[in-house]
């Protein structure tokens, strides 16, 4: 009976990476916004322990408390994702949000832009080798 009362050692590595997929974060995102390489984070997601420091960093980038992912449940997840993606008092979400979110439209843009720029530049060195192959041509001919 003394082992069915005890309970389960909490998992934090697993907490944080439950937390941040029910927050739809990639580790790469995550990565980026903690300064660190996506093999860090998933290093920290095998982990048992975590210290506070390092969970403190998470939770503000995840826009949740320390706590909240240290008392990680299904149940609580949906709620605290919920408020946080509802909230437009919290700046770290909606910064962390707009971090990572972009407009197709406007990346296809650019690389149109850069498409352009490219043309550019290969159009003016075929009308550079038409000048030389005519002045090569001429200096022949004056011969």
């Amino acid at each position: 009976m003394e082992t069915a009362a005890r309970k389960k050692p909490i998992h934090l590595g697993d907490h944080v990476r439950r937390m941040r997929t029910a927050l739809g974060v990639k580790q790469s995102a995550l990565a980026i916004e903690l300064g660190m390489t996506q093999q860090n984070v998933s290093r920290i997601e095998q982990e048992e322990e975590v210290d506070d420091v390092t969970l403190e960093k998470i939770g503000k980038v995840l826009g949740v408390s320390a706590e909240a992912i240290k008392n990680f449940d299904e149940d609580a997840a949906i709620n605290i994702v919920s408020t946080t993606f509802n909230s437009h008092d919290n700046s770290t979400s909606v910064a962390f949000k707009s971090t990572f979110n972009f407009n197709p439209i406007d990346k296809l843009m650019e690389v149109m832009d850069e498409n352009k720029k490219l043309y550019e530049r290969l159009l003016q060195s075929e009308r550079e080798k038409v000048e030389f192959l005519e002045r090569l041509l001429k200096d022949q001919q004056g011969r």
